[in-house]
Formats: structure tokens, C-alpha cells, sequence
């Protein structure tokens, strides 16, 4: 992969949200703050035609996607037992096919879901960019550690706000007055 690829633009980024549900969410300690930034990534990437794609994990145990971010889904949410997305029917391959080597993760849990999908992204020679302040886990230190371990493995750890700044890339762009007021919104 080459240098450039490395940087976020809409053409070379896609958006994973992963098993942002109710049951999953009631026993998180900061699952307000990952379902308002997860929410505030996907708003973006619809603005900027970043394509999204959502997973449940065992919704008939866990419940659906909360539905603060299914209703801004374009797409259901694919239902999975795997913590890894890729090992998801064809989530990887649907994936590959949109040639787009960045991939931003959001979703829960940090050291379970979202770092078994990061590894195994980065493993099939994606990019992973992992917003900090859009994933979570029960513990600090399991959210730490695994962030910590993404970032060793060569994702790139970050934040919500400025995954969608990179995207835009510039002031001008003809989307970013509708960016700034999801971020004022965000901010609020």
C-alpha cells in the first residue's frame, strides 16, 4: 500500500459500524458518547458518499442496532455470531470489491468485535482507522489495551471529528458547511 493511500478521502474510505445495540449498549460506560460519534461518522460519510456498512452480533440475544444509528443506516445492519465482521458471510469480500483500501471502525466492543475486524482488516492488506472516542468496552483497561494493541498492528487511532475533516480535506469543499454544522451539532 502506498503512502497516499494512507490518507482519508471519500473515494478511498468506507465506514463499519459494528453491533451498536440496545442490550450490548446498556452495559457500556460510554456508550452515549460512541452512539453520538458513530452517528455523527455516519451523517458524514452519507454527506460525502462514503459507503457504510453496519453488522448486529446475535441480534436474538443482543437486540437490534440502537435505533439512534439504524435510522441513519442506508443499509441494514448484517447479523453475525463471529466477533470478526470479516468472518461475516461475504463482509469482506463486499468489502474488497468497493476497492477502497481505508476502512474506519466504530462500534463496540473495543477489544472483542472492533479488534478482532481491525486485525483481520489489516491482515487482508486494508488500512484501519479506529476513532477512539467512537468505540468503547465495558473496562477502561480492556479499551486501552486493545487501542493500544490496534495501533502496534498498524491501524491508526484517532478521533471522529478529524476522520470527518480529513474526508473533507479543505474548506471548500462543497459539503463541508453541512460537515461543520454535524460538528456544531456533535459539539452541542
Amino acid at each position: 500500500m502506498t503512502k497516499t493511500s494512507r490518507r482519508l478521502t471519500p473515494e478511498n474510505s468506507t465506514l463499519v459500524v459494528i453491533d451498536v445495540q440496545d442490550k450490548l449498549l446498556a452495559k457500556l460506560p460510554r456508550a452515549a458518547e460512541v452512539v453520538k460519534n458513530a452517528g455523527f461518522l455516519i451523517d458524514a460519510a452519507v454527506l460525502l458518499d462514503v459507503p457504510v456498512r453496519a453488522t448486529e452480533q446475535y441480534p436474538k440475544g443482543l437486540g437490534p442496532t440502537t435505533a439512534e444509528i439504524a435510522r441513519r443506516l442506508p443499509a441494514p445492519a448484517a447479523t453475525k455470531t463471529a466477533f470478526s465482521c470479516c468472518a461475516a458471510g461475504t463482509f469482506l469480500e463486499e468489502l474488497e470489491m468497493l476497492q477502497r483500501p481505508n476502512v474506519v471502525v466504530v462500534g463496540a466492543e473495543t477489544h472483542v468485535c472492533v479488534q478482532q475486524t481491525a486485525l483481520d482488516l489489516i491482515a487482508a492488506g486494508l488500512h484501519v482507522v479506529v476513532p477512539a472516542d467512537a468505540v468503547c468496552a465495558w473496562g477502561d483497561l480492556d479499551h486501552a489495551t486493545a487501542l493500544r494493541r490496534l495501533e502496534s498492528a498498524g491501524a491508526i487511532v484517532t478521533s471522529a471529528e478529524a476522520v470527518a475533516f480529513e474526508w473533507l480535506k479543505d474548506s471548500a469543499h462543497p459539503t463541508f458547511k453541512a460537515v461543520s454544522q454535524l460538528v456544531v451539532a456533535r459539539r452541542g
